[in-house]
């Protein structure tokens, strides 16, 4: 019987340990394998040629156009971040000041918008920013203005406030719990050798906080360097990013081949902004 048991036990370690291994590779592997692959072929006159060539990325580097739209797409996304990061932190600091059961139900209410509907949340973004929207009525109706603002309407600066609108829960969670970390005997320490209160802040709080304010801005970095779908419907002709060329590319030019040459690009993009925020966050 004991041995029977021990191999139960052997089979359930060896079944769990193909899951554990499995479906990422299935599901997170595999996927980026095959845009890898795809990235490859090449397409000519609608038609897939799968030999293997390097004309996708050759095409990224020599067409006038791809490389400064990711210089352009990367600052946009780096300045979302910043914002995210910026104006999450005081939200943040705010909550873990909290205690009881307050905190978490307000940490809760922060993250509820995050349960809702992607789209739904464009669509009300651009309800108040819009032409006739809530916030150039409200400008007209105070006489500030003379007529509808076309700053925040369909351009990079639309994008860019939209995004940093969607994210800020992404960048809100991490600094909490970074602050949350912080022992309450170092505040205590700094409080009793005649600190004030800001230079507590400034000398034991914000530092201790650094890794999670830039976990915050490489998280929210990454979600809008490959975001599509906000520049799509708030950005406009003048609010054209990286991530509008590849869904072109894999939808109206029907030429996936270099759709996933594009995504391997953004890819490796993405993995050097995650190496630089470990990198500083172990400095820090």
């Amino acid at each position: 019987m004991l041995f029977v048991g021990d191999r139960q036990a052997k089979g359930w370690r060896i079944a769990i340990s193909v899951l554990a291994y499995g479906l990422p590779f299935l599901f997170i592997v595999a996927p980026l394998l095959s845009f890898l692959t795809y990235s490859f072929f090449w397409v000519e006159g609608g038609q897939m040629h799968y030999d293997l060539t390097w004309r996708n990325y050759s095409r990224f580097f020599t067409d006038a156009i791809f490389i400064p739209v990711l210089w352009q797409t990367c600052l946009l996304c780096l300045a979302v971040a910043v914002l995210a990061a910026l104006l999450g932190y005081p939200v943040a600091f705010r909550l873990a000041t909290l205690s009881g059961r307050r905190k978490y139900i307000l940490l809760m209410l922060v993250l509820v918008p995050l349960l809702m509907s992607y789209i739904i949340k464009i669509y009300a973004i651009r309800s108040i920013l819009g032409g006739n929207g809530f916030l150039n009525r409200f400008l007209v109706w105070a006489n500030l203005i003379d007529q509808p603002l076309t700053l925040f309407v369909f351009n990079l600066n639309a994008v860019l406030l939209t995004l940093t609108v969607l994210l800020i829960p992404f960048a809100i969670l991490p600094i909490f719990l970074s602050l949350e970390r912080i022992p309450k005997n170092l505040i205590e320490a700094s409080t009793d050798l005649g600190a004030s209160n800001w230079q507590t802040f400034c000398r034991v709080i914000l530092p201790l906080s650094l890794p999670g304010v830039v976990t915050a801005a490489s998280f929210v970095f990454v979600l809008a360097i490959g975001d599509f779908l906000t520049p799509q419907m708030v950005g406009g002709p003048n609010g054209f990013t990286f991530g509008r060329i590849i869904y072109s590319q894999f939808g109206a030019a029907f030429n996936w081949p270099f759709g996933a040459a594009l995504s391997v690009i953004l890819a490796l993009v993405m993995s050097v902004v995650i190496a630089l925020g470990r990198r500083f966050e172990r400095q820090t």
